[in-house]
């Protein structure tokens, strides 16, 4: 048995590895464990190589569209080969920027797969090694961070084979572009992904259990999101009920319902399941240690704590908002309060200030309450929005459509909730973010001057509609 580190981390993304870098530094001896390659899900099959693909398909746009900004470009063609070459490179930069970072640190860094068992003041940590090879470690702490992998639904016949029906991981290095695409669910994912085959050309269908498109989203952005995307070449189902999905030699068939009841047999190229995540608790010995597990995510409180002693839990095992920067900010948290000794920090950690963001072509951006769930929380809300096309930068960049949109406490001022579309909004909405943190007002807000020209500009002009004060528009 080797000797006891102060942390042992289980599962390298960025809720494991920034965990384990501040665990460093407050002066614990830690080790981190990894059944495949350091960064995770996120830097390796999920937000970074994605919006490599995602980037790709941004120059296409403005290779295709090059006429309007005076330019001539004679013939613009995809060669899905390098562009999946260079997602991948970007994925193997950043992972090797993972191991310089675990090295930089101090962090032993251990491969194998990781099971747990009772322990004294811990459980034990055993991990097995690719060749088979047990290795019993010890820790007076160990935080599980093995995050999550795409969700099948056997009794509605969705279920990937990795060859014609795929997961996020197919979708990121396809063999073939397909002709017709099927993309079931419309969250993050799903609209990512189409909205990246739909630029490289390919003819892509969404079907969306759900009434609408991007439905954790507030309404107004979901609809204008949905518009635009038809607008776009899209076809969008939305209250579908899909079944049925079947591969044959190189075509998928599947039987889509729609909302009004009818039902069609299509056929498709290539299908992408992109209806949720599940946590990955098997074979951890979670049940043995008496965790407590629903519907594939570990229960914890603000601090990480699982109720089994020494263990902890962050990320995407611990359900949602499914989203890297959400399990590094709560792997931080974590850390600190185990560090302070048993000295909680301030403040548990907060999911309502997390922020949502979706990378397509126009991108969508959110931060607190959308506009229905503040009312149904009984707020008396005062709204403000402004559109794209009323902002000089957006006018120049040829990006006008989009809109800001902001919902406050009619008797506080409080900014309860922010909702974008638009060109760069994923960068904007951390200035709503930095609001919320800081429980800045309307009055507050409006005070703030706004560089100008930039789209950051339709923010304010957002808040100053929200008194009946905007100035552009």
């Amino acid at each position: 048995m080797s000797t006891p580190y102060d942390l042992i981390v289980i599962g390298s993304g960025p809720g494991g590895y920034v965990s384990a870098i501040r665990a460093s530094q407050l002066g614990m001896k830690t080790a981190i464990i990894e059944r495949e390659a350091l960064g995770g899900i996120c830097l390796n099959w999920g937000c970074i190589p994605t919006k490599a693909l995602l980037r790709s398909a941004e120059v296409m746009h403005l290779a295709k569209h090059a006429t309007d900004f005076g330019l001539k470009i004679d013939k613009v063609e995809v060669d899905l080969e390098a562009v999946v070459k260079r997602s991948r490179g970007v994925a193997s930069q950043l992972s090797n920027g993972v191991k310089f970072l675990m090295k930089k640190n101090k962090i032993d860094v251990i491969e194998g797969t990781a099971r747990l068992e009772k322990g004294t003041s811990a459980p034990k940590v055993i991990v097995k090694s690719k060749d088979g090879k047990d290795t019993t470690l010890e820790a007076k702490h160990v935080m599980l961070a093995t995050g999550a992998r795409a969700r099948d639904i056997p009794q509605a016949g969705l279920v990937a084979d990795g060859k014609l029906i795929w997961t996020y991981r197919e979708a990121m290095t396809p063999d073939v572009m397909p002709k017709r695409l099927l993309v079931i669910g419309s969250g993050a994912i799903g609209i990512e992904f189409a909205s990246f085959y739909n630029e490289l050309g390919c003819d892509v269908t969404v079907a969306e259990v759900l009434p609408r498109i991007l439905p954790v989203e507030d309404a107004e952005i979901s609809a204008m999101a949905e518009k635009d995307f038809k607008k776009q070449g899209l076809n969008i189902i939305t209250g579908a009920k899909v079944e049925n999905l079947k591969a044959g030699k190189n075509t998928v068939t599947v039987d889509i319902t729609n909302k009004d009841g009818k039902k069609e047999s299509k056929e498709f190229d290539r299908a992408i399941l992109a209806v949720g995540i599940v946590g990955n608790v098997e074979n951890l010995g979670l049940e043995a240690l008496g965790a407590n597990v629903e519907k594939t995510h570990v229960k914890v409180d603000g601090f990480g704590k699982t109720g089994v002693p020494g263990l902890y839990a962050i990320g995407d095992l611990t359900g949602p908002p499914w989203l890297a920067h959400k399990a590094s900010h709560e792997g931080v948290v974590c850390v600190e309060a185990i560090a302070g000794k048993g000295k909680a920090p301030p403040e548990p950690f907060d999911a309502s200030n997390v922020p949502g963001c979706t990378y397509s072509h126009p991108q969508v951006a959110s931060v607190g309450l959308t506009e229905e769930a503040a009312k149904e929380k009984g707020y008396d809300i005062k709204v403000g929005r402004f559109p794209f096309i009323g902002n000089g930068k957006a006018i120049a960049m040829g990006e006008t459509n989009g809109m800001v949109k902001t919902v406050f406490d009619k008797k506080t001022g409080e900014l309860l909730g922010a909702h974008m579309i638009g060109a760069e909004v994923t960068e904007l909405i951390q200035g709503y973010v930095i609001a919320r943190q800081g429980e800045l007002t309307d009055i507050d807000l409006a005070h703030t001057i706004f560089a100008h020209p930039t789209i950051s500009e339709t923010m304010h002009e957002s808040v100053l509609d929200a008194d009946g004060k905007a100035l552009h528009i």
